[in-house]
């Protein structure tokens, strides 16, 4: 069955057709390992995830590459401002090899969390001096890049496609420049590709210009190439890559190769925070402790993304938290009661339910398209059959469907909440029917519901 793509750099969905048959290389822009990710952040790796888990169902080999940024990331994403991980360092009175050592942790630990397959390949940028600086040197002896003061410049003027992925007019950028460009530049999109340091900079690395450190840019195409080769299936990464680091990349990589590295541009859109932007300035970026300290699972806020196509961006809420949470719930409980019935369903009825799955992860991801597939299986008589078959879109969802017990199911009651139950027990045991309706309401209000039973009550999350 054919994969479709939504190819960002043709604006167009695309038959997937691999350089070679059965196989695909993926390479995905990785963490700044600074600061802990954000919600923001990880819904892209996610997505990254599901992409990798598709291909495998569809039966190919994957390899997936993912950097690990421990140098050379400024502050503005371009060229401007302090190298986060220097700067973290100062702020924390670390070196930035401790700062990197305990982010880069703390990023696979929430992977983990959430059912995020960790690449076959992550190499660190600190280790690829070597590889950056050939490609820097390559790039100066074939006329792509020049010397200034502060470093070594990509001259896009030499690469005619410039802004073929972002499709961004120059001129109008040349128009709006800043007023602080750099004078040495010959153009304000030309980009480093390699910075020289100034002497009390700590992270530098010996150059014929000096000591220095690499260009962002630089050291995706590295790489890339090093553990994909000089043309490979795929590059992702979040939109907000597009109009800088992806257009530099694509323009620093075909002058350096002379040919097309790459075949399908990949990206996820943003996620909003109550329908606005996710900003440390405005205190939304959530992290997955936050997740967890608000009551919410890791599967839970993964649940929350798969029923968000990846080009589509995610407005995430508390509310819609809790919606997907209630929601998550009720899917493991119809999964549990088909897990424990030992009747079957017809082969026909799961055979056509699994072809409408597969032909909806197959259409660029349309995970939304294939849970709505499951909820219409799970809803049927239940059967072992049911369970099995979501096992297997299991190894697309990672929802950690064979993990579903009666154990599993039970909801922790907040010691508050039990106490209103039995107020409210000892209430109706009184025929106090209005204090029994008003501490009905007060549970109902903390997201439980409280149903009568011959000898006592059962709590329920809402």
């Amino acid at each position: 069955m054919e994969i479709k793509l939504y190819n960002t750099l043709s604006r167009s969905k695309e038959v997937f057709k691999p350089i070679k048959e059965g196989k695909v290389g993926v390479y995905s822009c990785g963490p700044t390992v600074y600061n802990y990710a954000h919600i923001g952040n990880l819904r892209t790796y996610v997505f990254t995830d599901i992409l990798k888990r598709i291909f495998t169902f569809n039966g190919y080999k994957v390899k997936s590459v993912m950097n690990i940024t421990d140098v050379g990331h400024l502050l503005s994403d371009a060229d401007d401002g302090d190298d986060k991980m220097v700067k973290a360092a100062a702020e924390q009175n670390k070196t930035p090899e401790q700062i990197a050592e305990f982010y880069t942790a703390a990023f696979f630990k929430d992977c983990q969390r959430l059912n995020i397959l960790r690449p076959d390949v992550t190499p660190k940028a600190t280790e690829h001096i070597q590889e950056m600086l050939k490609v820097v040197r390559d790039l100066v002896a074939k006329g792509y890049a020049y010397e200034t003061d502060d470093g070594i410049y990509f001259d896009i003027s030499k690469f005619p496609d410039y802004g073929k992925l972002s499709r961004a007019n120059l001129e109008e950028q040349l128009a709006g420049a800043r007023v602080n460009v750099n004078l040495g530049k010959r153009h304000p999109a030309d980009f480093a590709i390699w910075k020289k340091a100034e002497p009390n900079h700590i992270m530098q690395w010996p150059s014929e210009w000096g000591m220095g450190y690499p260009g962002w840019h630089i050291e995706c195409t590295a790489m890339s190439t090093k553990y994909l080769g000089e043309y490979f299936d795929i590059h992702t990464g979040g939109i907000d890559h597009v109009p800088i680091h992806h257009e530099n990349e694509i323009a620093q990589v075909e002058a350096w190769l002379g040919h097309k590295a790459v075949n399908y541009w990949m990206h996820s859109e943003f996620m909003l925070v109550d329908g606005g932007k996710m900003s440390k300035r405005l205190k939304n970026t959530y992290t997955v402790d936050d997740l967890i300290e608000k009551g919410f699972s890791p599967m839970e806020f993964r649940y929350l993304c798969l029923n968000v196509q990846y080009r589509q961006k995610l407005n995430f809420t508390w509310e819609s938290m809790e919606s997907a949470k209630t929601s998550f719930k009720r899917l493991t409980s119809h999964l549990l009661s088909h897990k424990q019935s030992q009747n079957r369903t017809d082969k026909k009825v799961i055979d056509e339910i699994m072809k409408e799955f597969h032909e909806a992860i197959n259409d660029d991801l349309n995970v939304p398209m294939a849970m709505g597939v499951l909820w219409k299986m799970v809803k049927l008589p239940s059967s072992k059959d049911i369970y099995e078959a979501a096992l297997v879109m299991d190894r697309v969802f990672g929802l950690d469907f064979d993990k579903i017990s009666e154990e599993s199911q039970k909801v922790e009651v907040p010691d508050f909440v039990e106490k209103l139950a039995q107020q409210r027990f000892e209430a109706r045991k009184q025929k106090n029917w209005a204090e029994s309706d008003r501490l009905r309401g007060e549970i109902e209000n903390a997201g439980f519901a409280v149903k009568d039973k011959a000898d006592g009550y059962e709590l329920v999350k809402k």
